[in-house]
């Protein structure tokens, strides 16, 4: 089993599901906003596509979009995993793909992920 395999042991499916997030890495300054999209997404976390790593266990603000002409989800997240992908190309940069776990996410949120 590569260590890859391990990781994808979840509490929770997770499916692939276009949307767009907006990250807050740091809530106390609005400048540390990165708009990115989902890799997967599931009721207890998603998995976003960065260019640089979070650090592990950072508190975050996200809103993630659905793409379902509602209101953005808004909550708090926290980095629980970090992977660095393969450079496919000797010139462009590596991404990283990043799990976050929904933090205090209230209940119709989480219908509205389970629906999808």
């Amino acid at each position: 089993m590569s260590s890859w395999e391990g990781l994808n042991r979840r509490k929770f499916p997770r499916v692939k599901y276009p949307c767009l997030i907006v990250i807050h890495v740091d809530p106390e300054k609005s400048k540390d906003v990165v708009l990115t999209h989902t890799e997967n997404i599931g009721i207890g976390g998603v998995c976003v596509v960065l260019k640089n790593a979070l650090k592990m266990f950072s508190d975050l603000e996200i809103q993630l979009d659905l793409l379902d002409m509602e209101d953005p989800i808004k909550c708090h997240g926290k980095v629980v995993w970090c992977v660095q992908r393969q450079s496919t190309a000797e010139k462009k940069p590596s991404f990283y793909d990043i799990g976050i776990e929904y933090i205090n996410i209230d209940d119709t949120s989480r219908r509205r992920l389970d629906s999808i």
